[in-house]
C-alpha cells in the first residue's frame, strides 16, 4: 500500500495480519494432530470449523488482498511478481513430492488466486484508463462480477458431475482423480471475495489513506505484531510452515516422540 507511514491504512495492515496469524496457529494445529500424531484439535474435523471459522478468515485475508490493490501505483508488475513465485512454489512442491516422497503438492493456491486477481485488476485499470469509462459504472461492474463469481462458485461445488483434466483445476470443478494438495483455492468462489475488496477500496480508501484516527501508544501495542504481519504476508506466507513444522519437530524429538 502506497503513501508515507501516518497515511498508512493501518487497520489493513492489522486485519490482513490477524487472519495470517489465524492461519499459522491453524497450520500448528494440523501439523501436531495428524504429522506428529497427538490426539487434540479434534475441532479441525468438524463441520462447523470448515464451514464458518476457516472461511471467515480467507475472506478477510482474501478481501482485505482486494482492498489493498487499489492503493498499488502498478498492479501488472506486482501480479506477474506473484505469479512467478506462486508458479515456483508449485514446481518446488512437485519435485519434493516426485522425489522426496513428501506429500505437499501445491497447483493452485492462494498466491495463484492473488495473482490472477491483481493481473485481472489490472487490465480493468488500463481499460478504465484507455477508454475514460465512468469510475462508478466501473464499481458497478466490479460489484456485479464480484458476486455473479461468488454465487457461481458456490453453485459449482454442488454440481453433480467430475472432469478428469488438471486445466480445469483452478476453476473448482470436482476431479475424479483429484490430486493431493496440500494447498488449494479454486478462482470461484474466491475471485469473486478478491474483486468485492477491489469494489471497497475503489470507493471507501479512494483518498489512499486511513479511515481510522491516528493511533494511540496504547492501541499501537496491541495492534503493531499483526500489522508487522499484515504488511510482510508474502514472505511470512512462504516461510511459516516450515518454520512452525521445524520448531514442532526439534521439540517432538527432544520429548522423544518424533
Amino acid at each position: 500500500m502506497g503513501g508515507n507511514k501516518k497515511q498508512r491504512a493501518y487497520e489493513l495492515d492489522f486485519l490482513r495480519g490477524f487472519a495470517l496469524f489465524m492461519m499459522i496457529l491453524m497450520h500448528l494445529a494440523w501439523d501436531i494432530r495428524y504429522e506428529f500424531r497427538v490426539d487434540v484439535f479434534a475441532f479441525l474435523e468438524a463441520e462447523w470449523f470448515w464451514t464458518f471459522v476457516h472461511p471467515f478468515f480467507i475472506v478477510i485475508f482474501v478481501g482485505v488482498s482486494g482492498v489493498c490493490c487499489t492503493f498499488s501505483k502498478n498492479n501488472l508488475i506486482r501480479g506477474l511478481k506473484l505469479a512467478g513465485v506462486a508458479a515456483g512454489l508449485s514446481v518446488g512442491t512437485f519435485l519434493i513430492t516426485r522425489f522426496l516422497k513428501i506429500d505437499c503438492l501445491i497447483i493452485f493456491n492462494v498466491l495463484a488466486l492473488l495473482a490472477t486477481g491483481i493481473l485481472l485488476y489490472a487490465l480493468i485499470e488500463f481499460i478504465e484508463k484507455k477508454t475514460g469509462a465512468d469510475p462508478r459504472s466501473v464499481n458497478a461492474l466490479l460489484g456485479f462480477t464480484g458476486a455473479f463469481a461468488t454465487a457461481l462458485g458456490m453453485s459449482i461445488s454442488r454440481m453433480d458431475y467430475a472432469v478428469d483434466n488438471l486445466i480445469f483445476l483452478p476453476v473448482g470443478f470436482k476431479m475424479i482423480s483429484m490430486p493431493y494438495m496440500a494447498d488449494y483455492m479454486p478462482l470461484f468462489p474466491w475471485i469473486g471475495v478478491f474483486l468485492t475488496g477491489c469494489v471497497i477500496g475503489r470507493i471507501c480508501y479512494a483518498e489512499r489513506k486511513s479511515l481510522l484516527p491516528v493511533k494511540n501508544k496504547t492501541a499501537n501495542c496491541i495492534l503493531a505484531p499483526f500489522e508487522f504481519l499484515g504488511r510482510h504476508s508474502l514472505i511470512i506466507y512462504l516461510v511459516h510452515q516450515p518454520v512452525v513444522y521445524g520448531i514442532m519437530y526439534l521439540i517432538f524429538m527432544l520429548i522423544g516422540r518424533a
